[in-house]
């Protein structure tokens, strides 16, 4: 039983949901990076190079051994550093665009923080602290003055 109560507190704080919204964002995000890489970057990439296909790329360290009827009696043994190389650029545009959203985030967490600026809300915790943190300033200069007399 207490599981359960402990499963409820967790669905209803929302934690629960911020995982599956967090979950839901990142694969539609795959999704966006995925085409971003293969169909917009790796194209001209591929022109410069005289139209050869990164994902096609290998070090064929073995051929393949076909006997006189065409079959395949040892398969080619490859390193496909092609795919390496766009799954690397895919983490690379990920790890950027992961980047610029955070830092996006934090500049506008930051403002959304600054008490002192008067365009944005200051959210009431924040005001409370900065109140109380002014608060305890004079208080603090008006125990210096009486002890100073």
């Amino acid at each position: 039983m207490k599981l359960l109560k402990e499963f409820k507190e967790f669905a209803v704080k929302g934690n629960m949901m911020d995982m599956a919204i967090g979950i839901i964002i990142g694969a539609a995000f795959n999704k966006v990076i995925d085409v971003l890489a293969k169909q917009v970057i790796l194209p001209p990439l591929s022109l410069l190079t005289d139209s050869v296909s990164f994902s096609d790329k290998k070090l064929v360290l073995r051929d393949a051994i076909v006997d006189a009827s065409g079959a395949i009696t040892t398969t080619e043994v490859a390193v496909a550093y092609g795919k390496l190389s766009e799954v690397f650029l895919d983490f690379l545009i990920i790890g950027f665009s992961v980047f610029i959203i955070v830092k996006f985030m934090n500049r506008l967490r930051n403002k959304a923080q600054d008490a002192s600026d008067e365009t944005v809300a200051t959210p009431k915790d924040i005001q409370l602290l900065s109140d109380l943190k002014d608060l305890m300033e004079e208080q603090n200069k008006m125990l210096k003055a009486n002890s100073n007399q």
